[in-house]
């Protein structure tokens, strides 16, 4: 029986076999195995619970962006709230202003006639004093002369 190189290649094989198992290699193979697998139990509880911590966090920042979005609903309606009361205290001092200023005009264009009727008046007097002394001084120098003697008679009349 002759051998070949297969067959010694199978003998070699074996041997190495029961050195590695005589040496306590599977034990060594098992026991990087078992620490690879709890490495990898590891990582799988740390990813676990950071996705939890990132699932609380979303429906922490969920909840955060609807209190948000309600308290920007509730700005609005207070700012449009006190856009309107705003809006009619302006119209309500416009009124008043309006008012107030139409008033003081009146009073103004009151005063005004009650002045140019004064004026009148008082030019009106002028004219007529004027007028009067005008007329006067005409007809004394007209009829002066009988005028006084009139008045001294009159005036000796009325002494006696």
């Amino acid at each position: 029986m002759e051998f070949d190189n297969s067959f010694w290649a199978t003998v070699g094989l074996v041997i190495f076999i029961g050195i590695a198992i005589y040496a306590g290699m599977p034990r060594a193979i098992v026991g990087m195995l078992d620490s690879r697998i709890r490495k990898i139990e590891d990582d799988l509880n740390q990813a676990k619970r950071l996705r939890e911590e990132a699932q609380a966090l979303l429906a922490d920042y969920g909840r955060r962006r609807k209190e948000a979005e309600a308290e920007a609903a509730d700005i609005i309606t207070a700012a449009q709230e006190e856009a309107k009361r705003m809006r009619a205290e302006a119209e309500e001092e416009l009124k008043d202003m309006v008012i107030r200023r139409t008033k003081a005009v009146e009073d103004r264009i009151a005063h005004a006639e009650a002045t140019a009727l004064s004026e009148v008046r008082s030019r009106s007097a002028d004219v007529a004093i004027e007028a009067a002394r005008s007329i006067l001084t005409r007809q004394m120098a007209e009829k002066g002369d009988e005028l006084l003697d009139a008045s001294i008679k009159n005036i000796a009349r009325d002494l006696n």
